[in-house]
């Protein structure tokens, strides 16, 4: 069967919408999740602190990314073997209920620590399952349409995830307009999660309906469906050496760059500048929505120059743009605190051997140190700070136009004492902020929102120029007897392991030196890193057959 006559069954409507609301799922969880960190953690990690508790929730936010590559091995088999449709039916089922189950999970108060192990539980069965969910809606989709406009076709499932953020947006903005701000963070947050089920419903729906996939149907009838696609994919060179190549030089670059435009630019903007949640909301949506011709425009535009000049593109406007511009974005959305970081400095001084590395990827590390707990503090409070260095065990002190407060010791103390101590350093520590100018909060005007949201464009578009083509780029290099699991498996190493632990690397950056921006060279060196490995190792596509 040619792919032009595949083309024509079903309808390539219905295989779009039935592989995009997948998609839509996938990113109107993590957005809703991600979005919501902060109250979850308020909720599930109570015990820790407003800092560490909205750590915690970010890390267990990564616990889902983490497992994303063994679902891909395990997903990437059944749709190798069994067949394309089985595997992202059952792919969509987990995935929708894990979401759904979120809105019904007692918290700390409720059930104590059982709390946020249930938590964790479900955020690492959502992951797994998604692991299976990109590779399977991409590939049905390209083995249903000619080569010609095979990019364009599966532009949008790439469109999808900017639908799902800007639904989840959307959902999230309407529910907060309808309670009060307290009834909001008490139970309201749970809503999106509860509502999520009606788009399980559809997607669930349409995909029950279709038929496997034309190409893949005729290499099982011919007996060439692989039996062994994890050691094809894997043991063979040439199979490993393009994942390897398409891993270092597109996926893992799109994982921070897709984040980092999408995701941390909320963190940084509520977290650190201060914008309030609602208008921080407000600003994504309007930037995400202008998103999504974007996705359909580049995957277009692949189609008719190749792919690999617009993820390169992508890749080299990330690795210019991050820093300089998120200092720009600090000017536009909060230019009280780049005035006040400039004129009164903020000196953390402490014997460095009681400074941590603040990286804990499992959650599990208590940094109890004078030293950490006023790095925590400040870089939770979103203040820059220079370091300097004390004597062996001397205490450490937060200085800042010309007043100093001495950060509590914890290693002796008991959580009460410890807690008690936290809160009255926060408290001296903001009185001494407020009077150096430090602001509690942005006031943005309506000339910094326009300065902001083109910032947030140009974010929007180097994170589009990546994402774009990849669907149709992924699918093209691998054969079909084993590109479910080859698809699958290095995508969600880089999306998920690259890209999932961002929040937590970039805080632990941040943490260690206090500048603001000094995390981003995460996603910097990334992206230059994909840049050359892309523009050597990996090969142009568009074109290509996909039917072998």
């Amino acid at each position: 069967m040619s792919e032009t006559r595949a083309a024509r069954q079903p309808h390539i409507g219905v295989v779009v919408a039935a592989s995009a609301t997948g998609t839509v799922f996938e990113w109107y969880d993590f957005f809703i999740f991600g979005s919501l960190a902060g109250i979850i953690g308020s909720h599930f990690y109570s015990a820790l602190g407003p800092t560490q508790g909205y750590i915690a929730a970010l890390l267990t936010f990564a616990a889902g990314f983490i497992v994303r590559p063994f679902g891909a091995i395990v997903f990437g088999r059944i749709g190798d073997v069994v067949g394309r449709k089985r595997a992202f039916v059952v792919t969509i089922l987990v995935m929708g209920l894990a979401t759904f189950a979120v809105a019904f999970l007692p918290d700390y108060a409720t059930i104590g620590l059982a709390a946020p192990i249930a938590l964790i539980a479900v955020r690492v069965l959502q992951g797994f399952a998604i692991g299976g969910e990109y590779g399977g809606a991409a590939i049905y989709v390209a083995e249903h349409v000619g080569r010609t406009h095979r990019g364009f076709a599966t532009g949008w499932i790439q469109a999808a995830a900017g639908m799902g953020l800007a639904l989840a947006l959307i959902v999230i903005i309407a529910v907060r307009a309808e309670m009060p701000e307290a009834e909001f963070d008490a139970w309201g947050w749970r809503i999106p999660f509860g509502v999520s089920v009606l788009l399980l419903a559809v997607s669930l729906w349409i995909r029950l309906s279709l038929e496997e996939s034309p190409i893949f149907r005729r290499i099982q009838e011919e007996g060439r469906a692989s039996r062994a696609p994890l050691r094809e994919a894997f043991g063979q060179g040439r199979n490993l050496r393009i994942m390897l190549a398409a891993l270092f030089g597109v996926l893992a670059a799109q994982g921070v760059v897709w984040y980092t435009a999408q995701f941390y630019t909320q963190v940084f903007l509520e977290k650190v500048l201060r914008v309030s949640a609602s208008q921080t909301e407000i600003l994504i949506l309007v930037v995400t929505l202008a998103s999504l011709p974007l996705y359909m425009l580049f995957a277009w535009l692949s189609d008719r120059i190749g792919r690999k000049p617009v993820m390169l593109a992508g890749l080299l406007l990330s690795a210019v743009c991050f820093i300089p511009m998120f200092q720009m974005l600090t000017d536009a959305a909060n230019p009280a605190l780049a005035r006040a970081a400039a004129h009164a400095p903020v000196t953390v001084t402490a014997d460095p051997a009681n400074c941590s590395i603040q990286f804990d990827p499992i959650g599990k590390t208590k940094f109890l140190h004078a030293c950490d707990i006023a790095k925590s503090t400040l870089t939770g409070m979103g203040v820059p700070y220079h370091n300097a260095a004390a004597g062996p065990n001397a205490p450490a002190t937060v200085s800042v136009a010309g007043a100093r407060v001495q950060a509590p010791e914890g290693t002796a103390m008991d959580a009460a004492s410890l807690a008690a101590a936290k809160k009255a350093f926060d408290a001296k520590l903001r009185a001494a902020l407020g009077a150096a100018g430090y602001p509690a909060a942005a006031s943005v005007n309506v000339h910094d929102v326009r300065k902001a949201v083109w910032i947030l464009l140009v974010f929007i578009v180097a994170a589009t120029l990546l994402y774009a083509p990849q669907a149709a780029a992924l699918v093209e290099l691998f054969p079909t007897r084993i590109r479910y699991t080859a698809l699958s498996v290095p995508y969600h190493v880089g999306v998920g392991w690259f890209g999932g632990l961002l929040p937590a690397i970039v805080f632990a950056i941040v943490a260690a030196t206090g500048n603001l921006y000094s995390g981003l060279w995460y996603p910097v060196i990334v992206s230059a890193v994909g840049f050359v490995v892309t523009l050597i190792f990996v090969p142009e596509t568009r074109g290509r057959h996909i039917d072998h």
